[in-house]
């Protein structure tokens, strides 16, 4: 007797929620060398769904073997697994990349990183991008140290690339370790663009380098660290602390004279001052200006300007900055550009900020005045 076809014209899947609709299935097909009836063929796709439902549960258990204590929302690329025994990866928890103040710590470190390669016509406009090769870190290295490093200008390939970072960190490192700097960057973290990384060696360089900017107090991301051990990925949520306290962070720079002025011999401090209130009214005196009180009268940035002006025997148009600043912004801007006129002048640029003297830091004003005194001071 011929078996009848089996014929399900709808069936109905609880897991996705749809109707199925099924063919009539041949009486009899020929699997390899053997016929197989409808109702062996009916079992033998129900065996093969059960054996893929066990394959994709290995697999689901294996995957949570593979990953155990993945913290939540993170991702964790296909790359980022391929890890040779005992090594280990670090990524950026997402989280802590919208942190503001993480945000705002890589805004400034860019800002003044443009600001330092300006000369050589470099833009950077995201860290991980622009600094990943090399060629960045070796421009700003060589500015901020004088010193020419013997690389390639120009690498497009990847070994290229890795042997300029190797020589421009051995400098760098050279330079910091022996000051008690913690190294946390390496060539390969650095390539992989590794966004702490990079910070964590920038931020070094700009307190080394005494940069003119202020770094965001207290900066902490959270990275997650994954490590293949026997085989098997382990995860960890790891915090790192990018920056400190203002205080602990200037702590690092070398001490110049009015550091130790200040600390030691502040009786000394109101000869020092009278000397440069001296020196700047013998100047603003031709305007009929009068200095009396150093941190606030130069504070909001407009003597500074006039006092260039004077100094360099030119005179400042008025558009280009405010006669009478009423916010901090433009007051800040009227400093940083005195600070411009004294480069064009030919001295440093100043080591203060902007920033610091508009809040009436004494350190940082009494600065500006002394290079300015030193440089102008036998100045009609």
């Amino acid at each position: 007797m011929t078996p009848l076809p089996l014929l399900s014209p709808t069936n109905y899947d609880s897991h996705t929620h749809t109707l199925l609709h099924f063919l009539p299935l041949p009486a009899a097909v020929v699997v390899g060398n053997q016929e197989v009836y409808s109702g062996d063929m009916a079992g033998l796709l129900c065996g093969t769904k059960r054996k893929k439902q066990v394959s994709d549960l290995q697999e689901e258990g294996k995957n949570a073997i593979n990953a155990p204590m993945l913290p939540t929302g993170t991702d964790i690329h296909p790359e980022d697994t391929l890890l040779e025994e005992n090594a280990e990866r670090i990524m950026l928890d997402p989280t802590s990349r919208e942190n503001l103040k993480f945000k705002d710590l890589l805004k400034v470190l860019i800002d003044w990183i443009n600001s330092e390669l300006e000369e050589d016509r470099i833009i950077v406009k995201d860290l991980e991008e622009d600094c990943y090769d090399g060629q960045v870190l070796q421009k700003l290295f060589e500015k901020l140290s004088g010193r020419k490093l013997n690389v390639a200008e120009v690498t497009q390939s990847e070994i290229g690339q890795k042997q300029k970072l190797q020589t421009v960190l051995e400098a760098v490192n050279e330079l910091l370790r022996p000051r008690g700097w913690t190294i946390e960057w390496s060539v390969d973290s650095i390539h992989s663009k590794n966004l702490v990384a990079i910070v964590y060696l920038l931020v070094a360089l700009a307190m080394h380098f005494q940069a003119p900017i202020r770094l965001p107090e207290h900066v902490s991301v959270q990275v997650v660290v994954v490590k293949k051990r026997e085989g098997i990925l382990q995860t960890a949520l790891v915090t790192k602390e990018l920056t400190s306290t203002t205080e602990m962070m200037m702590g690092r720079f070398e001490r110049d004279a009015f550091d130790t002025l200040l600390d030691h011999a502040p009786d000394k401090l109101n000869v020092v001052k009278t000397s440069l209130i001296t020196f700047v009214n013998k100047h603003l005196n031709k305007l009929n200006l009068e200095v009396t009180e150093l941190e606030s009268q130069f504070a909001d940035g407009v003597y500074l300007i006039l006092l260039m002006g004077l100094l360099e025997d030119y005179f400042v148009p008025l558009y280009n900055f405010f006669l009478t600043p009423e916010s901090f912004e433009q007051k800040v801007h009227n400093v940083a550009f005195a600070f411009e006129l004294m480069q064009d002048g030919g001295l440093k640029k100043p080591k203060a900020r902007p920033e610091d003297v508009v809040n009436l830091n004494l350190k940082s004003t009494l600065r500006v005045l002394y290079n300015l005194f030193t440089n102008y001071k036998n100045s009609e």
